[in-house]
């Protein structure tokens, strides 16, 4: 077992916990968000069944648990706060590499909505993801595979606990994805939550200063970008993990580009939607 126990002070989150194999299976998620102006701690006590027994799923295929190393999914859970009987969106969802690992941990009593916007047909690896999403969901009664354009894929028959979308915020601002109305979409992502509710993005960070089409050239965003967007829909910025952040990437290449592809410096940032 490797003993977890690391803050910090830039981002102000803190876990403490144990890690086996699986990754972290249990203990205490301790968050302190100083951007606010105030720094307070939220703590809850993570149920095994909705970390380690979550990444450790039977269900999950070969190559999820081949990217585990580089997506440190246990860790990931934590931070989100993915609780059994949670209402997930799982914006753009790819292969269902999260929708996997959400539905395990949100149990029979949740439900995860994979959506898929339309825009991301045109690409075959999209459309083979989408294969794979609905014959997981077969088995899985607690999976929903959703389609539509970008705004429609964000609307759900139910209110959410979480709204997830990863490596693909950026997306939303290129030329084949519309541009989608960044303000309208969010404003689409606060209607779909819970008073209370998370909102999680995750992306390829570009350097500071970067010009607005870094999104299409290098397929990266400032999260700077993200927080100003966002809050203006009236999300409340709640904290940020660094647990997939990586000095080495010189922010300068395409994300895709073999030097970096898979190993990219990478933000998470938590907002809620106040109650």
């Amino acid at each position: 077992m490797i003993d977890l126990n690391h803050a910090s002070p830039k981002t102000g989150v803190r876990m403490t916990g144990t890690r086996g194999r699986g990754g972290l299976v249990c203990g205490l998620l301790l968050l302190t968000t100083t951007s606010l102006g105030a720094s307070y701690a939220l703590s809850a006590d993570i149920p095994q069944q909705t970390l380690g027994s979550a990444v450790l799923d039977s269900a999950r295929p070969a190559t999820d648990m081949a990217r585990d190393a580089d997506r440190r999914p246990a860790e990931t859970l934590a931070f989100v706060g993915i609780k059994p009987g949670d209402k997930i969106a799982d914006y753009a969802a790819g292969a269902g590499y999260f929708t996997r690992l959400f539905a395990a941990a949100a149990g029979p009593g949740g439900h995860v909505y994979s959506s898929v916007p339309s825009p991301l047909f045109k690409y075959p690896n999209i459309v083979k993801g989408i294969a794979e999403i609905q014959t997981y969901a077969a088995t899985h009664a607690n999976v929903t595979v959703t389609f539509g354009a970008a705004l429609e894929a964000a609307k759900y028959p139910e209110k959410l606990d979480v709204f997830w979308i990863s490596q693909n915020y950026h997306d939303l601002h290129d030329k084949f994805m519309g541009p989608v109305d960044m303000a309208a979409f969010n404003r689409a992502v606060y209607a779909a939550l819970k008073p209370g509710g998370t909102y999680i993005v995750l992306d390829h960070v570009a350097e500071k200063g970067s010009p607005a089409d870094v999104t299409e050239t290098l397929h990266r965003i400032e999260s700077t970008t993200v927080r100003r967007e966002v809050e203006a829909a009236g999300f409340k910025f709640d904290a940020e993990s660094i647990v997939l952040r990586n000095t080495a990437d010189p922010h300068t290449a395409d994300v895709f580009d073999a030097s970096i592809r898979g190993k990219t410096d990478q933000f998470i940032l938590r907002f809620r939607r106040p109650r």
